[in-house]
């Protein structure tokens, strides 16, 4: 008898973004006159092409692995040296932050890491999340056992829900009971809101004092215009002994369809044991690492490095700039539309608050219906999620000024 993770059976729905899929495909089956002027502002996917420095290091790549003399098979797990010693260089010690080469670990995706990582945690330990919150964050815990079973409201047993609304600038108090593993997201998917210094200074004071664990989801630090905000949680003194960083290529250098990004795993980073003995986490993920994953293809890698050279950041730097410019956009329409706009200033998301009593898929249907517009409905991402609706800049500047126009258009007072 093969037995199964019963876990799974503790899940709500499907995953958010399917769900969104199914819904959009049933509208303009629906519809089949709309289906061409359906533009999609749900999932966050960009659209604009790869740099060019990034295409040409793919090209020179492959055509290396076209000969005997420069093929290349299985590359390291952890990663390239030449890509580590990059990214540890320039987004870390060229800014101050001890990292060192090999506490970068290189992977396919920081969607992957962020569940992968709780393998090297035991079974019971108390998790905080944020609400609203990328659903993997959620999803990865009730799949190995870490949670209860969700309530009326969809809220797990056993979770430390930490609410993230308009009246705490979307960024959570600082919890009175302990928790173990703490998931923070800045600039933070789906709200847009950043965290100062001080609160990041905060929660990496309530983590030492708990002997907690941070998982930092940093994804979209490139998004950051505003001065003083961090960029990395080692930024704040005492990080590296209670955080683990996520980064991505998938935002900064439009790689959603190459698949690259990389976790750092200090070595100074300890947990406990049952036995209460501390020991580092970093050769345990070490160990996770190579065990599980052969590791990124080598061009693609290469196609990576490119992205530090200063072809590559003028690149994509011009790429942020162009979707932050398509955020300016569509937040002023929404903003003349008469509702409350959050984000899209240090992040490619608008975190929007819709019509009072308007729940968020009533509002997703609408938008879908009368403006062929496709947006997240903000209750899928938690229950402090409901009544909001979140709006993705990575389009076309052809896609988002039509957005734009449409949303203008609308009278929101007709959504219930």
């Amino acid at each position: 008898m093969a037995y199964l993770n019963e876990n799974y059976s503790k899940l709500k729905a499907g995953y958010l973004f399917p769900e969104i899929a199914r819904r959009v495909k049933a509208f303009t089956e629906a519809h089949p006159g709309a289906a061409g002027r359906v533009i999609r502002c749900g999932i966050g996917d960009v659209t604009e092409p790869l740099p060019a420095a990034c295409r040409e290091a793919l090209h020179k790549a492959v055509d290396e692995l076209g000969q005997r003399e420069t093929f290349r098979g299985y590359g390291p797990e952890q990663g390239y040296d030449f890509l580590r010693q990059a990214i540890a260089q320039h987004d870390f010690r060229d800014h101050g932050l001890d990292i060192a080469d090999d506490e970068i670990f290189v992977s396919d995706g920081s969607k992957c890491d962020c569940g992968n990582i709780l393998d090297i945690f035991g079974p019971g330990n108390r998790v905080a999340i944020t609400d609203p919150v990328y659903p993997v964050y959620v999803d990865t815990n009730v799949m190995v056992g870490n949670t209860g079973d969700a309530g009326e409201t969809g809220a797990y047993a056993g979770v430390v829900y930490l609410p993230c609304t308009a009246e705490n600038g979307f960024v959570p108090a600082i919890p009175k009971e302990a928790a173990d593993l703490i998931y923070l997201c800045y600039p933070n998917n789906p709200t847009g809101a950043v965290a100062t210094r001080e609160q990041l200074a905060a929660w990496v004071d309530y983590a030492r004092k708990h002997h907690a664990i941070i998982l930092f989801d940093a994804a979209y630090e490139a998004y950051v215009r505003t001065p003083g905000i961090p960029h990395s949680i080692y930024e704040i003194d005492g990080a590296r002994e209670c955080a683990i960083e996520f980064r991505s290529f998938s935002k900064n250098g439009g790689f959603t369809g190459l698949r690259c990004a990389f976790t750092v795993v200090p070595k100074s980073l300890h947990g406990q044991t049952r036995g209460g003995e501390s020991k580092p986490l970093y050769p345990l993920w070490l160990r996770n690492h190579t065990t599980k994953f052969n590791g990124v293809s080598y061009p693609v890698q290469r196609a990576a490095e490119a992205i530090y050279s200063p072809e590559g950041r003028q690149e994509v730097d011009a790429l942020v700039d162009f979707y932050m410019e398509n955020a300016r956009i569509l937040r002023e329409a929404v903003s003349g539309a008469g509702l409350r706009v959050y984000g899209g200033i240090d992040a490619p998301y608008l975190w929007v608050r819709g019509p009072e009593g308007v729940p968020s898929w009533t509002m997703f249907d609408f938008l879908l219906r009368e403006a062929n517009i496709v947006i997240t409905p903000g209750s899928g991402f938690g229950a402090a999620g409901e009544g909001y609706f979140r709006i993705s800049a990575f389009n076309s500047r052809e896609r988002a000024v039509e957005a734009a126009g449409r949303l203008a258009a609308l009278d929101f007072t007709k959504a219930g």
